[in-house]
C-alpha cells in the first residue's frame, strides 16, 4: 500500500517522539535532583517536543563550561595569595575557631574557597534610604578603587546620589568599575539611562551574564548573577539584599499602592571586606578577562586592618561551582541549631533537605521562626511558597507574614546566639541551585543580638500564620498553591 506523505511525516514524527523521550532518560537525570529529573521527564513524555525546546533553553542548572573553567583559575588564584600570608596575615586568616563553629567554618571554606578571618566590623542597615546615604558616604571617601556589583542597578531619582557620587570619585583618579546583571537590570525604567551615563563619564562598566545565543558562552537566560557586592578601597563593603533602585521598584501599581520594599544591608570594614572584594574579582574576570589584583590594588599593603573583633566568612555559590554552597551550609548551620533558628526569606521554596532540616529542628525542640512577606512581586513563587506554610506549622515551625504594604525582602538567617546569615540569597531553588549568590556568615554574638533587633522590628509589622486558619482556605487556592509549587521543581 502507497503511504502518502502525511503518513510519512507522521511516522517520522512519532519516532523521533520516542527518541527524544529515550534520549532524555540518559541525559535528564545525570546529576540532577530527583525531584527535578522526574520534573523534567514528565514533561518530556507528555510533550516531548515543547519539553525538549525547553530543556534546551533552561534545562542545564549549570553556567558554561568556559565560565566555570575561569571560575576555577580565579579560585586558583585566591588559593595562591592565601599560600604565601605572612605571619600576621596568618593570624587574621587562621583564627582560632571554636569547636561549634569548626564545622561550619570548614565546610564554607572547601566549598566557597575563602577562610574565616578574624577582627571585622558589622553593622545592620535596615533603612532602605540610610543604606543607600551610607553607600554614597563610603563613595566619596574613596582614594584607590570602587567596586560595584548589584543584580539591579538603575537611574532614578533615588539612587541618583549613588550614581553621582561614583562619577565624583572617578573624576578624582579612583578606579571604578561596575557590573549588573543583563536580564536583572534590563527591566525596569531608567537602565538604558544608566548605561548612557556611566558610557559618558568614563566609568568602565560590564554586563553580567549577557545573553549570547548560539555561542560558547550560552547561558540559559533564567541563570542570573543575583550578586550584591560594594567595595571601596579593600576597607568598606556592603552586601546584602538591596538592589541599586527606588524602593517602589519603580513600578506603578506599587506606588499607587504604596507598596514599598524592606531590606538589610550588612556594612562591614575589616579583613572580610577582602572577601567580598575576591567575589567581585571573579565576576569582573569572567566578564571582562581581565584579572584584577585580589587585594583591589598590588601596591597595597596585603595584610588588611583589624578593626573590631567578629570572626566572618564570605561564601559565594552559584551554578559556576560544581556543587550547592549556599544549600549545604544553611543544611548544616540548621542542624547544627540548638535553641534558635530565625530565617527571614520573601521567596521560600526549599528543596526536600532544607525542608527536612528546618521541620526536624522545629520537632526536636529548637524555636524556629519564619519570617515572610504578605504581598509578594512574583506570581507563582509567591504561591509555591505558601504551599510549604502547613506542613512547617504542623512541624511547629512559626509563620509571620509581613503585612501589606510593604514587602520583606530582606535575607538572612540567625543561628542561635551566635551565628548570623546575611546576603543575596533567597531559601528558593533558583538561589540555591541556579543563581550567583554571595553570602556573609558572622560567627559573632553581638551581630546576632544586632540581627535580633531588626527581627523584633518585623513582629510589630507581621501577622503570625496559625495552622487552624490556614487549613480554612479555599480548596481552589489549595490547588492553585500545590501546582505552582510543581513548577519549583523545573530546574
Amino acid at each position: 500500500m502507497t503511504q502518502t506523505p502525511w503518513t510519512v511525516i507522521a511516522t517520522i514524527a512519532y519516532a523521533l517522539e520516542w527518541l527524544i523521550i529515550v534520549a532524555a532518560l540518559f541525559v535528564v537525570p545525570r546529576n540532577r535532583r530527583p525531584g527535578s529529573a522526574t520534573a523534567w521527564l514528565m514533561l518530556v513524555l507528555l510533550v516531548p517536543y515543547v519539553g525538549l525546546v525547553l530543556f534546551w533553553l533552561i534545562g542545564s542548572p549549570k553556567l558554561s563550561r568556559r565560565r566555570r573553567a575561569q571560575q576555577r583559575t580565579i579560585d586558583g588564584v585566591i588559593a595562591r595569595e592565601m599560600a604565601r600570608r605572612d605571619e600576621t596575615a596568618e593570624r587574621i586568616f587562621d583564627p582560632p575557631v571554636s569547636a561549634r563553629h569548626e564545622p561550619i567554618v570548614r565546610l564554607a571554606e572547601r566549598l566557597g574557597g575563602l577562610p574565616a578571618c578574624a577582627g571585622n566590623t558589622v553593622t545592620l542597615l535596615p533603612d532602605y534610604g540610610g543604606a543607600l546615604a551610607q553607600m554614597v558616604a563610603a563613595i566619596d571617601s574613596a582614594r584607590r578603587f570602587v567596586h560595584v556589583e548589584f543584580y539591579i542597578m538603575t537611574l532614578d531619582a533615588t539612587t541618583e546620589p549613588f550614581v553621582a557620587a561614583l562619577e565624583r570619585a572617578h573624576r578624582r583618579g579612583v578606579a571604578v568599575r561596575v557590573l549588573f546583571d543583563h536580564v536583572g537590570a534590563r527591566k525596569w525604567p531608567g537602565h538604558r539611562a544608566l548605561r548612557r551615563r556611566l558610557t559618558a563619564s568614563g566609568i568602565a562598566w560590564h554586563l553580567m551574564l549577557p545573553l549570547r545565543p548560539f555561542s560558547n558562552e550560552w547561558n540559559r537566560p533564567d541563570l542570573r548573577n543575583h550578586r550584591k557586592i560594594l567595595v571601596v578601597d579593600g576597607a568598606m563593603g556592603f552586601t546584602g539584599s538591596m538592589n541599586v533602585i527606588d524602593e517602589s521598584y519603580l513600578v506603578r501599581r506599587n506606588r499607587r499602592l504604596g507598596v514599598r520594599y524592606v531590606e538589610l544591608v550588612a556594612f562591614v570594614s575589616g579583613p572580610v571586606v577582602l572577601e567580598l572584594n575576591a567575589a567581585f574579582v571573579a565576576d569582573w574576570f569572567a566578564e571582562t578577562g581581565v584579572m584584577l589584583d585580589p587585594d583591589g590594588d598590588p601596591d597595597a599593603d596585603v595584610t588588611p586592618p583589624m578593626t573590631g573583633r567578629a570572626l566572618c566568612q564570605v561564601l559565594p555559590s552559584g551554578s559556576a561551582y560544581e556543587t550547592f554552597n549556599n544549600l549545604r551550609v544553611f543544611v548544616a548551620l540548621i542542624h547544627a541549631a540548638r535553641r534558635r533558628v530565625t530565617i527571614a526569606c520573601p521567596y521560600f521554596v526549599p528543596d526536600e533537605s532544607l525542608m527536612m532540616a528546618i521541620t526536624t529542628a522545629a520537632q526536636r525542640g529548637v524555636d524556629v521562626t519564619l519570617f515572610s512577606s504578605e504581598v509578594a512581586d512574583q506570581f507563582f513563587v509567591h504561591h509555591a511558597k505558601l504551599s510549604f506554610y502547613e506542613e512547617l506549622l504542623v512541624a511547629g515551625v512559626k509563620v509571620y507574614q509581613y503585612r501589606a504594604p510593604k514587602l520583606l525582602h530582606a535575607k538572612h538567617i540567625g543561628i542561635d546566639d551566635d551565628i548570623a546569615v546575611i546576603g543575596s540569597s533567597n531559601l528558593d531553588m533558583r538561589s540555591l541551585t541556579l543563581n550567583l549568590e554571595v553570602t556573609l556568615l558572622c560567627y559573632d554574638a553581638e551581630v546576632v543580638e544586632g540581627l535580633r533587633r531588626v527581627e523584633e522590628s518585623y513582629l510589630r509589622e507581621s501577622t503570625r500564620v496559625e495552622l487552624n486558619t490556614w487549613r480554612r482556605r479555599p480548596l481552589a487556592a489549595q490547588l492553585f498553591d500545590n501546582l505552582a509549587r510543581l513548577t519549583a521543581s523545573l530546574q
